[in-house]
C-alpha cells in the first residue's frame, strides 16, 4: 500500500478497495488493517456500501461514544452489516481511536448506499416526514409548502412500498401513481424551504437534507420500478439509478470531508469499477454505469480503484483457481493476503486469460476479467492460504497416516480461523500434531501479527523434553521468558505465543534458515503422533 500510495504524487481524494465477493469475511477484516495504515498517512474517514442514514449512528458513536456499541451495530448498517465480526472490531477501533485525538481529528464513518435491500424497497413517507417535521419545529408550520398536512395521506401505508411485490412487479409499484408525482413534487418544495433558510437552521439541516434526498431517491427508484418495460432493461435501470445515488453520496461525503483529508472507499467491485457493470441474473444480461464511473468522472485522478481477486475460499466452498485464469496468475506470484499489483502488469497477461470457472450464483462471486483490469488501477489479491502454506501443508499431510483438517464454517470454526489447516494422525482428531494459522484472533493470538501480506505460522508439537532442549527452559516457565521473544520475526523458531505451555513451538514462513530443523520437528512431532494412535489401537 505505501508503494501504491508513493507512486501518486498527485495524492488522492478517494483510494477504493473493491470486493469481489460480500460472502468472503477475508476482505473487510483486511480493509480494517488498510484503514489503521492510511490513518497514519492522513486519511481521516472511510466510506462502506451500507445505508447512509444508518450510518449516521455508527459516526455518532465512534465521533463522540453517543449509544452502546450494540444497538449501533444493530441499526447503523444495512444489509446484514452490523453481523460481520470485522465491522464490529472496526467501530471499536475506531471509537478508541477517536477518544484519544482531539474533536478534529476524528475520524468520521459513512454509509454511502441507498436505503435499500435487494428485492425491497422503504416507502419514502419516514424520510419526508423527518424533513417536514424538521422544518416546522424550527421555522413554524406557517412556512412549509402547500401540501404538506397531506404527506401521510399521499405516502399511505409504508407496506405499500416496502412490499416485495412493488419492486418486482410494475403493476403492483406504486411509483408512478399520481400520488407519487405529487410527493416529488413536495419533497423538492421542502428542500427548497430548507435552503431558503439555511442560515437560520444551522448544521442540523444536513441530516433533514440527507432525510429528503433519500426521500426523493426513492420516489426516483420507484418510479423506474414501475417502468412496463421488458424485464432486463427494467432491471438494469433500477441497478443503474441505485449506483447514481451511491455516487452522489459519496460524492457529498467528499464536499463534507475535503478539508480533513481523504476517504477510504470500500464496496463491491462492481459499483467502484471505471466502466460500465455487467450481470448474468436469472436468464437476463444486466449492464448498468457504475458508481465508480460516477465519482471518477468528477474527481479524476483523485480516486483510485484497486479491483479485489480472491484464492479459495472455505466461506464461499470456492475451489482455488486454475492457472490460466487472472486469479490463478496472481495466485502464482503474489503473497497471500492483500499485495497490491499494478494495472500495467496485469493488462496484457489479463487480455488473454481465461474465465474462472465453476462459480455458482449462490457464492456470490464475480471472477476478474480483461475488462476490470484495464480500468482499474490495481489488483489486491487475497489468498487466505498462500502458495508457500500450501506447499507446506502438502508436506506434512503427505507423512504416514496423516489427517488434515480445514477449518470452515460448516465444523463450527470462528470465522477468523476459516481455512486454516491442522494435522492428526489416527481418527481420533481431538488433539492435532502441527497446524498452519494465517490470521490474529483478536483479543488472544495476536504478537504474531499474523495479518500481514503473504505471512503464516506453523505450529508444531514438541512435547516438553524437546522444548526444553531447543529453549533452555521448560514449557512451565515460556510465560517468564516471554519479553525474550519476539514473536512476530520470519523464518524463526520460537516459542508459540498462546501454547508454550504445552510444549508447542511456531515459525513464521519457514525458510532457508529453519527449513531443515522445521523439517525434523515435524517428523518429531508426527513420530510423537503416530505413538499416541497405536497405544489408543492397542488399549482398544
Amino acid at each position: 500500500m505505501d508503494t501504491f500510495l508513493a507512486s501518486r504524487p498527485d495524492g488522492l481524494d478517494v483510494l477504493a478497495l473493491g470486493e469481489p465477493t460480500h460472502g468472503e469475511p477475508a476482505f473487510p477484516r483486511l480493509r480494517n488493517h488498510v484503514f489503521e495504515r492510511l490513518v497514519a498517512r492522513g486519511f481521516r474517514s472511510i466510506a462502506v456500501e451500507s445505508d447512509r442514514i444508518a450510518g449516521l449512528a455508527v459516526d455518532d458513536y465512534v465521533r463522540d461514544g453517543v449509544g452502546g456499541l450494540d444497538d449501533v451495530l444493530a441499526t447503523g448498517f444495512s444489509h446484514r452489516g452490523g453481523e460481520l465480526a470485522a465491522n464490529r472490531e472496526l467501530v471499536q477501533w475506531m471509537r478508541t481511536h477517536n477518544a484519544a485525538v482531539p474533536a478534529g481529528e476524528r475520524l468520521s464513518f459513512h454509509g454511502f448506499d441507498a436505503p435499500l435491500e435487494m428485492i425491497s424497497a422503504p416507502s419514502p413517507g419516514p424520510y419526508l416526514r423527518h424533513l417536514r417535521d424538521f422544518l416546522a419545529a424550527e421555522l413554524g408550520a406557517d412556512a412549509l409548502p402547500p401540501r404538506s398536512g397531506d404527506l401521510e395521506a399521499l405516502a399511505g401505508d409504508d407496506a405499500r412500498w416496502s412490499d416485495t411485490a412493488a419492486l418486482m412487479d410494475p403493476a403492483r409499484s406504486p411509483g408512478r401513481t399520481g400520488d407519487a408525482a405529487t410527493l416529488r413534487v413536495l419533497a423538492d418544495d421542502l428542500l427548497t424551504t430548507l435552503d431558503v433558510h439555511a442560515a437560520r437552521l444551522g448544521p442540523a439541516r444536513r441530516r433533514a437534507r440527507l432525510h429528503g434526498t433519500a426521500a426523493l431517491g426513492l420516489l426516483r427508484y420507484h418510479a423506474v420500478a414501475a417502468d412496463p418495460a421488458p424485464e432486463a432493461r427494467r432491471v438494469s435501470h433500477l441497478l443503474g439509478v441505485r449506483d447514481a445515488w451511491m455516487a452522489h453520496n459519496l460524492l457529498d461525503i467528499r464536499a463534507q470531508e475535503y478539508r480533513r483529508g481523504p476517504t477510504l472507499l470500500f464496496a463491491h467491485n462492481r459499483h467502484l469499477q471505471r466502466h460500465p457493470s455487467t450481470w448474468r441474473l436469472a436468464g437476463m444480461d444486466l449492464e448498468w454505469g457504475s458508481a465508480g464511473a460516477g465519482i471518477a468522472a468528477e474527481l479524476g485522478s483523485r480516486y483510485a480503484f484497486l479491483a479485489g481477486s480472491l484464492g479459495a475460499s472455505r466461506a464461499l466452498g470456492l475451489d482455488g483457481p486454475a492457472a490460466d485464469t487472472i486469479e490463478g496468475m496472481l495466485a502464482a506470484s503474489a503473497a497471500g493476503q492483500g499485495p497490491i499489483v499494478e494495472r500495467t502488469r496485469l493488462t496484457r497477461p489479463a487480455a488473454g486469460a481465461a474465465s474462472r470457472a465453476g462459480v455458482t450464483p449462490e457464492q456470490g462471486y464475480f471472477p476478474l476479467d480483461a475488462a476490470t483490469v484495464e480500468h482499474c488501477d490495481g489488483v489486491w489479491h487475497v489468498d487466505r492460504f498462500p502458495a508457500a502454506a500450501v506447499a507446506a501443508a502438502a508436506r506434512i499431510a503427505a507423512l504416514p497416516g496423516v489427517f488434515q483438517q480445514d477449518a470452515g464454517p460448516d465444523d463450527g470454526a470462528p470465522e477468523v480461523a476459516w481455512d486454516e489447516r491442522f494435522f492428526f494422525v489416527g481418527p481420533d482428531r481431538r488433539r492435532p500434531f502441527a497446524s498452519i494459522v494465517g490470521h490474529d484472533i483478536p483479543g488472544f493470538d495476536e504478537a504474531s501479527r499474523l495479518d500481514r501480506i503473504g505471512v503464516f505460522r506453523l505450529n508444531i508439537e514438541l512435547g516438553r523434553a524437546r522444548f526444553e532442549a531447543l529453549f533452555g527452559y521448560p514449557p512451565r516457565d515460556a510465560e517468564d521468558h516471554r519479553g525474550e521473544v519476539d514473536f512476530a520475526a520470519e523464518d524463526e523458531l520460537f516459542p508459540h505465543p498462546q501454547y508454550a505451555l504445552h510444549g508447542w513451538a511456531g515459525v513464521i514462513n519457514p525458510g532457508p534458515r529453519t527449513q531443515g530443523l522445521v523439517d525434523e520437528l515435524i517428523a518429531h512431532a508426527h513420530g510423537r503422533a503416530a505413538d499416541r494412535d497405536r497405544r489408543r489401537a492397542a488399549s482398544g
